[in-house]
């Protein structure tokens, strides 16, 4: 048996006086002691980089308070204290597919004007060359067409503190799997991109969680992919036997310890509702009202979800 360990932060910001806090200046300020605490030893293993890729949970221009996307402070975070002790070269990466235009993704939740602070670029996959490679699930070959910079960089993965939309953890596996095409389905795909990619360090930002309702949970968890996932299932009230995923990286017996002076994972277990995602047709009335205007501004139409139809 053996025991892994995520290491922890509580996210202690005096100034919050409950809600969310739209000022990326404070978030950031709020956020550097905890990164500092949760990239600890691997900043060893990233030292010697000299590329590293960021992967955000940017699947959806959704707001960050939401708890649906990575806030981008926590990006930001991680990249200042990486250009504070490495020398690499570091980008944060998303891709454009049939669903989301990654540039205006990343306009909306503010990464262009974030990462002018520092050294770092802003990269869509989906331009970017592509590698093949082979990887085994269940002692199955299974084809990957991955981007060169996944490939070749140091991979940092930040899901958000989210189930999908079926249920599981979208976790920091399945994150980086959206951007790496694979011949596997969606129960084998992760297992297959991570074990091929290999990402250095995981980094769950639960500053927001949403798990039904979003609550403000203001802690950060680091580690390895599958055992990061494991405390985000936990945390949402999964069962990590019932995720293929998570069965098919890590033996079910073997612990996950969680390291970290004042984040109480029970408590903030019973906090996290165990609620699924909202159906994508019964958006909240807001969003239609405010979908509306834009229509009657813009001269588009109001898509039928939106209407109360599919």
């Amino acid at each position: 048996m053996r025991t892994e360990t995520v290491r922890a932060a509580r996210i202690d910001d005096a100034d919050r006086r409950g809600g969310w806090d739209p000022d990326v200046d404070a978030r950031l300020a709020a956020l550097e002691s905890p990164v500092r605490d949760v990239l600890g030893p691997a900043l060893e293993e990233l030292s010697d980089a000299e590329r590293i890729t960021i992967v955000p949970d940017a699947h959806y221009p959704f707001h960050p308070s939401s708890g649906m996307v990575t806030d981008p402070a926590v990006v930001g975070a991680i990249v200042a204290r990486l250009e504070d002790r490495t020398d690499a070269e570091i980008a944060v990466a998303g891709a454009t597919d049939d669903r989301i235009d990654f540039d205006r993704t990343a306009e909306y939740l503010g990464y262009p004007g974030l990462l002018e602070r520092f050294d770092a670029t802003l990269v869509d996959l989906a331009d970017e060359s592509r590698t093949g490679g082979l990887s085994g699930v269940e002692d199955e070959p299974v084809a990957l067409s991955i981007p060169a910079r996944l490939a070749e960089d140091a991979v940092v993965v930040v899901p958000s503190l989210r189930p999908t939309a079926d249920g599981p953890v979208a976790g920091a596996m399945r994150t980086l799997a959206a951007l790496v095409d694979c011949d596997a389905g969606a129960d084998r795909a992760p297992v297959a991109v991570t074990r091929s990619v290999e990402p250095t360090l995981a980094v769950l930002d639960a500053t927001v969680a949403y798990g039904g309702d979003p609550i403000a949970a203001d802690a950060l968890f680091a580690g390895s992919a599958p055992a990061v996932d494991a405390v985000a299932t936990s945390l949402l009230g999964r069962s990590l036997e019932a995720d293929p995923v998570l069965s098919a990286t890590r033996r079910t017996d073997d612990p996950v310890t969680v390291d970290g002076a004042g984040v109480d994972v029970d408590r903030l277990r019973g906090r996290i509702s165990d609620g699924a995602l909202p159906p994508s047709d019964d958006p909240h009335p807001a969003v239609t009202t405010a979908y509306r205007l834009y229509a009657a501004v813009a001269g588009d139409a109001v898509p039928p979800q939106l209407e109360g139809g599919r």
